[in-house]
């Protein structure tokens, strides 16, 4: 029979570190599985932000990708539209500061901007109640892929060749025979044309969210900033002006702020909100939930663009992300990049380290 004597006595100290080294155990597999140290085979950010260096070369204390924007500031007037929808107060008929970047994608921050036809537009918008919504948008319909797994092979099948300094084509060939989900970008791309300005473009997130109301229920959206300006006949200036849009957005803010829709589209039964290569049907309620206004503009290695991390995953009460695997990825990529270029500028001749990168 026990000695009541005994069970009542600590247990010795051996169990306890015992219990500490077991959970220290369980939290390093956790994080080398994370970090894809247990499973070398995985795809890691890493191994992403990896891919992207390697297609267009590694330029220290520039983003891995969009490496080429401009900083812009201004605010969002919410017309109260989008409110029975989603509970964020960004929704209210209130003034909510933002501050933006354009950008070209691709990891050169000198490619001309003649190089892609497409450009894109991030927010972060700075909520009164001390939440931020951060959202990066780009100027065509759908995307690439509908996968990061797909999105990584794609960046190796585009890896220069060490003989040409360009993409293999039988290799960009063969991905996009093993990816028919690519059509519909593809035919988009065919007849894109790089314009000459950022501020008549329309950018579209291309990720499905969910909208909350005030009652708890999810509503599936997307959503698109739409020009008020559309004096842009998409062919560009004169030959030999590789950064254009820069100046066309200083000339255009110097006439006045520059404004945009914020258009959110609700989707219907059965609209996918975990394929980002699929557009909905056209005719989808949507609501104009606001006005941006771009008022100034800064170049990106002064600018208050230059230190944040536009993670698609930042959301406000109010809107939460959907199902499409591509949110994750992007919010790792974005954050092993933020490290590396941040960790970067902090080693540069004549660089200060900002307060709030400690």
């Amino acid at each position: 029979m026990p000695d009541p004597s005994r069970s009542s006595a600590p247990p010795h100290p051996w169990w306890r570190w015992a219990i500490i080294a077991a959970a220290v155990i369980v939290l390093a597999a956790a994080f080398g599985y994370a970090g894809g140290w247990l499973a070398p085979d995985r795809l890691t950010p890493r191994r992403i932000i990896d891919g992207l260096q390697q297609d267009s070369g590694v330029y220290p204390g520039y983003r891995r990708n969009h490496a080429k924007g401009v900083c812009v500031a201004g605010y969002f007037e919410g017309s109260g539209a989008a409110a029975p929808y989603s509970r964020s107060a960004v929704f209210g008929q209130v003034r909510t500061p933002v501050v933006g970047r354009f950008a070209l994608p691709g990891g050169n921050p000198y490619a001309p901007d003649s190089s892609v036809p497409i450009r894109s537009f991030a927010l972060r918008f700075n909520l009164a109640n001390g939440q931020q919504w951060r959202t990066g948008m780009n100027s065509m319909p759908v995307f690439l892929v509908a996968t990061p797994q797909a999105f990584y092979e794609q960046v190796e099948a585009g890896r220069p060749d060490l003989a040409t300094g360009k993409p293999d084509p039988k290799r960009m060939a063969a991905f996009f025979a093993a990816h028919p989900e690519s059509g519909p970008f593809l035919a988009w791309v065919k007849t894109a044309k790089p314009s000459a300005s950022y501020v008549t473009e329309s950018y579209s997130g291309l990720n499905a969210f969910y909208f909350v109301d005030a009652q708890g229920q999810r509503h599936a959206v997307r959503w698109q900033v739409v020009p008020e300006a559309r004096d842009d006949a998409g062919t560009g200036p004169a030959a030999g002006d590789g950064d254009y849009l820069a100046g066309d957005l200083q000339r255009r803010l110097a006439q006045g702020p520059q404004r945009w829709h914020l258009m959110v589209t609700l989707a219907g039964p059965g609209d996918p909100t975990n394929d980002a290569t699929k557009t909905w049907p056209a005719d989808r309620a949507t609501v104009d939930a606001g006005t941006l206004v771009i008022e100034r503009a800064q170049p990106q290695d002064s600018g208050p663009c230059r230190d944040i991390n536009y993670d698609p995953t930042v959301l406000p009460d109010g809107i939460e992300v959907s199902d499409d695997p591509l949110l994750a990825a992007r919010s790792a990529a974005y954050a092993d990049s933020y490290l590396r270029r941040t960790g970067e500028e902090a080693h540069l001749p004549g660089t200060a380290h900002p307060e709030d990168k400690r």
